[in-house]
């Protein structure tokens, strides 16, 4: 947990952000093993990393995955969200031909849609009592 709270530094400005998310298969079919998993995390790794991001933590089950995203301000996550399933989906299809029986009607392997949800940090109330508190000139 001390690496999450790590502040990252660009040429102007010092960060903290995470997001965490959730990518769900076409019509929730049961498409993944764990050499299925395997293989993606090192692809998102390697998506995260041209990014200039750092997957901090991912898992999934048969149907869905979770990630954890380590990212600088500058990265859009819905260009970031773009890429990884892009990627994933192509590199798993061609690694993986006995995947194309799963999406052989959508010819998809995501869902269009997707969760991103922004974690860490100090909870809401106290970022709002933080700001009230502060010393407004009169």
């Amino acid at each position: 947990m001390g690496d999450m709270q790590k502040i990252r530094t660009g040429r102007h400005c010092a960060f903290v952000m995470h997001v965490h998310l959730v990518f769900v298969t076409k019509f929730r079919h049961r498409v993944f093993t764990n050499a299925h998993l395997r293989r993606m995390e090192e692809i998102m790794r390697s998506v995260c990393t041209d990014f200039e991001c750092e997957l901090v933590e991912f898992n999934g089950e048969d149907n869905h995955v979770h990630l954890l995203v380590n990212l600088p301000p500058k990265v859009a996550v819905t260009k970031l969200v773009n890429s990884l399933k892009g990627v994933s989906s192509r590199r798993l299809r061609q690694e993986f031909p006995d995947l194309v029986r799963h999406y052989w009607r959508a010819n998809k392997l995501w869902s269009g849609s997707y969760f991103a949800g922004t974690v860490g940090g100090a909870p809401l109330t106290v970022v709002r009592q933080y700001i009230e508190q502060q010393d407004r000139p009169v």
